[in-house]
């Protein structure tokens, strides 16, 4: 068979099959198999199908057979439907040119049938326009011939491009044929396909039309889109509104039906956007430079808050970042799936390195702002890259190159303010996202991160519609979760709190703390609830907390002006508890602080008080109890357990944090000096006009967080830290003008530690274990450490001052604690009692499992050991310290002077200051008192130096702030319980005193303190002097209740409560204080409530110690009186001031003695005449204030002298009742009268400020303790022979002669020998109270009153006994009628108690003296 003939038998068997197949299947399997090996043969194909689909067009077939038989035919080959396509587009134009029109119908059902099997586009290319529309897929046949055919193929831009250039030579006739195109779809409901979007972008990125030219086709106008930004941001800003509206019910459904409405209006579809459509495929094919024009006529973000625009531009993106974040971002481990960059070559290139950046894809990020949000992935890569860059930028050491880096710096930071953050608001709940961008912020230091969190907070939820709405729908779910928030729902709450903090935690955070702020109860569960926050959401709490404090629309003042804030005290707490609880950066609350110090202002220290309360576990309070204060002299391990209120654990990782903070931003010692140095600035310049009540307040808030931070640094720094931060006391004192007291307190750990490192280096350098080669060693150790410091404390006073104190002696003074003193025992024994009783009620619960027991077990068996380890240590410390200081002792005071002055300047250069610094430093000054007399130190007077410290305690209490009066008040305290134990048995007296140089009655400037057992003060006359104590403790606490003032009313009670325990002791006394605090409980409980609480606290203690106190003869040894026509009339105390008659009646038998010794004394007077002018020109007694002084103090004496020897006094105990109601007037009348003399002083005060100065060691003006020259004087004066003109001339004065002739008798010999060995002893200084212990035994009451009155106005000219002038006429009828007159004055009844009538000049001087005591320099008036 020929080739022709057997191609004619191929087909006419295939066309057969196909019509057999059209009938029935194909039986024969051989028959399928030749189908299929034909298939392969297009040309078979195309005319087996040809000649299938004319049998259908001729009527010889059915169409649908036909059309099964096509469908099956389809899945042979993928390309079957092309074919298909091709033989209709042959038969569309033969049966066109057909006239049986029945044969162009069936033509028409056969396309119909198979629309299945070919797709609608194939149809469209190869058929003829009328055809499609007889098929129903177009609509006419008219407007679809005039399609461009590159709309329909809009993928082929390679192809259509070229041949648009090449034919197109107008491009102004390409836009207006694609205007038109645009045109024809802005129809209702028209939509514009994205294949012309594409033809538009296209021929805009190949510049073959001008966008200009295009723009003005397109619709919506401009005006349009920016009135549709107005509303969609006013709408939002209404929504906003409505949350937080509170609405009635009613108003709520309505405004619930029109949401509705405007739901349904939205879901309507809105109008076509071409210019948006446009935009978008354009970012598409890569052309971002139309893009961006199209995005510059728009509202900010109006372009990319549309979904598919910001898709588009991320999909740009991330093109363009692909290869940098390949090589520099990618995370280890992690893969990804990598992108092909665009085939466009007029599309952005590819970002290499992170100079590329600034190229495109910064500006492409600025203008997508928030809606970022939508591709996180994006998100991530941009934060990565921002990352690696800081990386980069931290490691590079060229400066150069640094500062081209600046400006990528600022780019980046810029790109989280407008980008990331906004984006960040804008995704729900992405926890992932925020620790990634925690993982970018936190190379930033916190200024760049706070500033971040500031605009975030402040102004970018106002710029988007979006972020309104987001803002107004956080705020509302805020309030939902703290209306429900409790301390048993603190977990579900937290998770809660979580979720909503991961996107918006600023605005959340605003809201949590204005709430705390108001209700402080919601601190706890607020802190707990907060366990479920990323890092990036703490550091945003951190500064939410600073911007809260910062507010400077809250007054941190209540409205009484008196005390701090509430809502600066809930803030303050939450602080310390949130810092310690989570791990927040702490530098930018510390710097906050810091710059508040600098500015001034002091309120804000309570946060730094709190935050080191919390993380350190160092609590600050007054209010310690007698066994926390033991513990807390003890080692750091005993404080722990024994010296807080709350056991704070688990402090070591939160105040290691602290520590870091501090050390990295070096702020410990700037916080330090501020502190050091605002104590005063409270008072001076931030005090100005604020109340004192507040004043005080401030004042001790700086000063406890000054002593707490000093206390953390000390013991959380190591000593190289220390040392290095730390400078030496003089720079600190001279440079940095930091208080003497906080100098010393900044530094002394400083020295413990340089002194125990060079022991430990020379114990190591000889290895000895024998205790006195330690012993030596640790001598050594302290002489080479302390060498360089008492040469530095030289500069810190003037050079008289170490005329009587060494610096060797101030510098031990303040380098030392009361755990270098003293070992607390009690304390010890204490707590490892408190941890066996643990042990056992641990073994003895049967409920615990038991690896918690084994493990509690293990715990209080770890800290037992501890504690006792700690103990032997300090022990050992101790005993060296001691030992040192009993080496030293005999270098402490110098003897250029006399010993008064020596314990003014000790009083205040050492004690004062320091005993008002903490609790501890009170007890502290109180034991070097006591160890400084048992180590029996040369030139020092103990009896003068208690003396000094009880007899006048106004001044001090009305120059305290609270704390400090609490501290005082401790000080006294342990003072008085020293005094107590040798006050209460012999044995104890004469063991601890009665050999004790400190005990001499003889005050004189040589070196040598030796002296007989005449020279010892004896234990009946130590018992008096105390009763002499109490009395001026009285007589102090009842003038500071009487005055009125709020400031010494609360001080002195504050005093009074804390030395309770040892005082009042004296029935009388104790009944006059009770008197007197009842009155204050009456006359406050409207006025004052504060006082009025203090008052009733000590009048219910005051009842209760009531049967420890004994009366009058019972507490010192009384002698009977003579006359028994006063018996009413023996007490002593200040509402009652009379003396013993047996004192005067002893008085007078001395007096006896003294007129026949006058005459030796007048031949003496001669020899000692030089040494008179001598002394007169140091003598600063000489002064007339001076003199005015002592005239004053002979004033102030004489109430006290014997009330009991007039015949008045009788009536005057009837008539107390009488005289408790005048006191009040005359009291207020006495301080008129007073405040006019005090005017006048104050008028004089400039010019006599020289003489204070010279003044302030010596002379009764600056204290009940007369100078010594005056008490020298008085003993000179009290021997001329007219003395006993002084005594009034009433019968009472003849009947008490008579008595004291009879004991003159009785010891008139005794008495010379005395007075001739008295005459003999070097001249020196003896204070008026302690003149009367001359010869072992008390002078008498009255005498010692009567001697003040001839000696006080004459007792600075004369330097010894022997310098008393022997005085003439005229002097002696002044001194007999001053006399006279003051004894007639004290006849009257004295209408003011506790020293109402105090002149002026003391006043003034005493009050200036005490104020150089405290170191204090707050101007206020006593």
């Amino acid at each position: 068979m020929f080739p022709e003939q057997l191609l004619l038998h191929k087909r006419a068997r295939v066309v057969a099959l196909l019509q057999n197949k059209c009938k029935q299947t194909p039986k024969k399997r051989g028959d399928a198999e030749f189908l299929l090996s034909l298939v392969s043969e297009n040309r078979f194909i195309l005319t087996a199908l040809y000649e299938l689909c004319w049998h259908v067009i001729q009527g010889n077939l059915k169409v649908d057979v036909a059309a099964s038989l096509l469908a099956d035919v389809m899945e042979l080959r993928d390309d079957m439907p092309s074919i298909l396509a091709d033989v209709f587009c042959i038969l569309d134009i033969e049966t066109g040119c057909l006239e049986e029109k029945h044969k162009r119908d069936h033509f028409t059902q056969l396309v119909g049938a198979c629309l299945i099997c070919v797709p609608d586009g194939m149809l469209k290319e190869r058929l003829d326009p009328e055809t499609l529309e007889s098929l129903g897929l177009i609509k006419q046949a008219q407007q679809f011939n005039q399609k461009i055919v590159y709309e329909c193929r809009s993928d082929q831009d390679e192809f259509f491009i070229p041949l648009i250039k090449s034919y197109m030579c107008e491009h102004q006739t390409l836009c207006h044929m694609l205007g038109f195109k645009f045109k024809f779809h802005q129809e209702p409901n028209g939509e514009t396909p994205s294949s012309l979007y594409h033809i538009a972008a296209a021929l805009l990125q190949h510049n073959l039309i001008a966008l200009e030219d295009l723009y003005v086709h397109l619709l919506p106008l401009d005006s349009s889109i920016v009135e549709e930004h107005k509303r969609a941001i006013l709408e939002a800003k209404q929504i906003a509104r409505k949350l937080t509206m509170v609405l009635v019910p009613s108003e709520k459904t309505e405004d619930k039906e029109k949401e509705k409405e405007k739901e349904e209006e939205k879901n309507e579809k809105p109008p076509d956007n071409q210019k948006l459509g446009l935009l978008e495929a354009l970012l598409r094919i890569g052309d971002w430079q139309h893009a961006q024009s199209i995005m510059d006529q728009m509202p900010a973000f109006y372009a990319t808050s549309h979904k598919d625009i910001a898709i588009a531009l991320c999909q740009l993106l991330h093109l363009i970042v692909e290869p940098l974040y390949r090589r520099a971002a990618v995370p280890k481990g992690a893969k990804g799936r990598l992108m092909m960059p665009l085939w466009n070559k007029q599309a952005p290139r590819p970002a290499e390195s992170f100079d590329d950046l600034s190229r495109d894809v910064f500006t492409m990020l600025c203008y997508l702002g928030p809606h970022l949000s939508h591709d996180p992935i994006l998100f991530a890569k941009i934060v990565r890259l921002g990352k690696s860059f800081m990386k980069e930028y931290q490691s590079e050491s060229r400066q150069d190159t640094k500062d081209k880096m600046d400006s990528l710096l600022s780019c980046f930071l810029s790109i989280a303010d407008q980008v990331l953050l906004p984006s960040l608001s804008l995704m729900e709940c992405n926890a992932c996202m925020s620790e990634e961008l925690w993982g970018f912020f936190k190379l930033f230091p916190y200024q760049h991160r706070y500033r971040l969190y500031g605009q975030w907070k402040n102004e970018t939820y106002g710029n988007h519609p979006l972020l309104v709405k987001i803002k107004a729908q956080t705020v509302d779910r805020a309030k939902y979760i703290m209306k429900r928030l409790t301390k048993e729902n603190v977990k579900p709450s937290g998770r809660q709190i979580g979720k909503l903090s991961h996107s918006n935690p600023t605005i959340l955070f605003d809201y949590i703390l204005s709430q705390i702020q108001w209700y402080d109860n919601l601190i706890t569960p607020v802190v707990d609830s907060l366990k479920y926050l990323t890092s990036l959401n703490y550091d945003v709490l951190a500064y939410c907390i600073i911007e809260a404090l910062a507010n400077p629309e809250k007054e941190k003042m209540k409205h009484d002006d008196t005390t701090i804030s509430s809502w600066l005290q809930s803030l303050a707490s939450l602080c310390g508890a949130v810092f310690r609880k989570y791990p927040i950066e702490l530098a930018g609350l510390l710097q906050y602080v810091t710059n508040q110090l600098k500015a001034g202002k002091s309120f804000d220290l309570l946060i730094l008080k709190e935050v080191v309360q919390k993380m350190a576990g160092i609590e600050i309070t007054d209010e310690m109890t007698v066994e926390q204060l033991e513990a807390m002299t003890g080692g750091e391990q005993l404080k722990a357990e024994g010296g807080y209120f709350g056991q704070i654990r688990n402090t070591k990782k939160s105040s290691q944090r602290l520590k870091d903070a501090l050390l990295d931003h070096e702020l410990a010692l700037p916080l330090c000096l501020l502190m050091a140095q605002q104590r005063n600035g409270v008072v001076f310049s931030e005090g100005g006009e604020k109340h004192l009540k507040l004043v005080g307040k401030l004042y001790d808030q700086c000063h406890d967080t000054l002593v707490q931070f000093g206390g953390f640094l000390a013991s959380n720094l190591s000593t190289e830290d220390y040392i290095k931060r730390v400078p030496s006391v003089d720079v600190l004192c001279n440079q940095f003008h930091t208080p003497h007291d906080a100098a010393f307190f900044l530094s002394r750990p400083m020295y413990a530690h340089q002194i125990l490192s060079k022991y430990d280096e020379l114990k190591k350098a000889e290895k000895g274990n024998r205790q006195q080669q330690k012993v030596h060693k640790y001598i050594a150790a302290c002489e080479q450490i302390m060498a360089p410091v008492h040469e530095a404390v030289v500069s810190l006073h003037l050079p008289r001052v170490w005329d009587d104190l060494r610096p060797q002696f101030y510098a031990t003074f303040w380098s030392l604690t009361m755990y270098d003193l003293a070992v607390p025992h009690n304390a010890y024994d204490r707590e490892v009692n408190k941890l066996k009783m643990q042990i056992k009620a641990i073994d003895e619960n049967t409920e615990m499992p038991l690896n918690k027991k084994k493990k509690e077990k293990e715990r209080c068996t770890a800290l037992q050991d501890k504690l006792q380890e700690e103990e032997k240590k300090q022990l050992e410390h101790v005993q060296r310290v001691l030992h040192r200081l009993k080496l030293e002792k005999d270098n402490w005071l110098l003897a250029k002077s006399t010993k008064n002055e020596t314990i003014t300047k000790f009083l205040q250069l050492c004690i004062f200051p320091r005993c008002v610094f903490s609790a501890i430093d009170a007890v502290y000054c109180a034991r070097f008192v006591e160890l400084v007399h048992q180590q029996k130190t040369p030139n020092f007077c103990t009896l003068l130096c208690y003396d000094r410290v009880f007899s006048d305690i106004i001044y001090t209490v009305a120059s305290c702030t609270e704390n400090e009066s609490r501290r005082y008040g401790r000080f006294l305290c342990c003072m008085l319980e020293t005094v107590t134990r040798w006050h209460s048995d012999r044995a104890i007296y004469e063991k601890e005193c009665g050999n004790y140089p400190g005990f001499l009655t003889i005050f004189r400037a040589s070196g040598f303190d030796g002296g007989n057992k005449a020279d010892q003060l004896d234990y009946e006359n130590f018992r008096h002097v105390v009763h002499k104590w109490h009395y001026k403790l009285t007589k102090a606490s009842v003038h500071c209740l009487e005055t009125g003032e709020y400031t010494h009313i609360r001080n002195i009670l504050i005093v009074l409560t804390k030395i309770l325990p040892w005082y009042p002791k004296v029935l009388n006394l104790g009944q006059a204080l009770e008197c007197r605090v009842h009155k204050i409980c009456q006359e406050e409980k409207e006025k004052r409530p504060d006082l009025y609480a203090l008052a009733m606290g000590y009048s219910g203690q005051l009842k209760g110690r009531k049967v420890h106190m004994v009366p009058e003869n019972e507490f010192h040894q009384k002698e009977q009186p003579v006359r028994s026509a006063t018996p009413g009339t023996l007490q002593n105390g200040p509402g009652n001031t009379g003396k013993p008659a047996a004192a005067a009646s002893a008085g007078k038998a001395e007096e006896g003695a003294v007129e026949d010794s006058g005459s030796k004394e007048k031949d003496d007077k001669e020899k000692t005449t030089k040494e008179k002018k001598e002394k007169k020109e140091k003598n600063p007694g000489s002064t007339p204030e001076a003199k005015a002084g002592g005239k004053d103090k002979q004033k102030e004496e004489k109430p006290t002298d014997s009330k009991e020897k007039t015949p008045k006094a009788d009536k005057d105990k009837r008539k107390d009742d009488k005289k408790e109601e005048k006191s009040k007037i005359d009291g207020k009348s006495a301080e008129k009268e007073w405040s006019k003399e005090r005017d006048v002083s104050n008028d004089s005060k400039t010019k006599e400020g020289s003489k204070v100065e010279k003044n302030a060691g010596a002379g009764s003006m600056k204290s009940l303790v007369p100078r010594s020259e005056g008490a020298e004087s008085e003993r000179g004066e009290t021997h001329h022979p007219n003395h006993s003109t002084v005594l009034p001339k009433s019968k009472e004065k003849d009947d008490e002669k008579k008595e004291s002739d009879k004991s003159r008798d009785r010891s008139k010999e005794r008495e010379k020998k005395e007075d001739r060995k008295d005459r003999k002893r070097v001249s020196g200084s003896v204070p008026d109270h302690f003149s009367h212990l001359q010869h072992g035994r008390l002078k008498s009451p009255k005498r010692r009153k009567d001697e003040n009155g001839m000696s006080s106005s004459k007792h600075s000219k004369s330097a010894s006994p022997s310098e008393s002038p022997h005085s003439n006429d005229k002097d002696n009828s002044k001194r007999s009628k001053s006399t006279s007159k003051d004894k007639s004055d004290l006849a009257k009844p004295e209408k003011t108690s506790g020293g109402k009538k105090v002149c002026d000049c003391v006043l003034f001087y005493l009050y200036n003296l005490h104020r150089s005591y405290l170191g204090l320099r707050c101007q206020t008036n006593p």
